[in-house]
């Protein structure tokens, strides 16, 4: 019999962005689509900026260094976010 592995904690593998939203796509095939205006620092961030960012640990979290944000793959997929809605 074949078991499944599950992921214990969802990872980051890539993260990819248009006008308005931020793509986090999962190393378990999943794609999360949240809203740039739920973070005001991603929000008015240049696209340079933007795509220079660093996966935390295994990809439990993102970091932008030139914009100093942090967000962890858990609290994307609680739904929390620091913007006004």
């Amino acid at each position: 019999m074949n078991t499944l592995a599950v992921e214990t904690y969802a990872l980051t593998e890539n993260v990819e962005f248009t006008d308005d939203d931020m793509i986090v796509s999962l190393v378990d095939g999943r794609r999360i689509m949240i809203p740039l205006v739920w973070f005001p620092r991603l929000a008015a961030a240049t696209k340079n900026q933007l795509t220079n960012y660093e996966l935390l640990g295994d990809g439990e979290g993102i970091h932008w260094p030139d914009i100093d944000e942090d967000l962890s793959v858990a609290g994307l997929l609680r739904g929390d976010h620091s913007g006004i809605i």
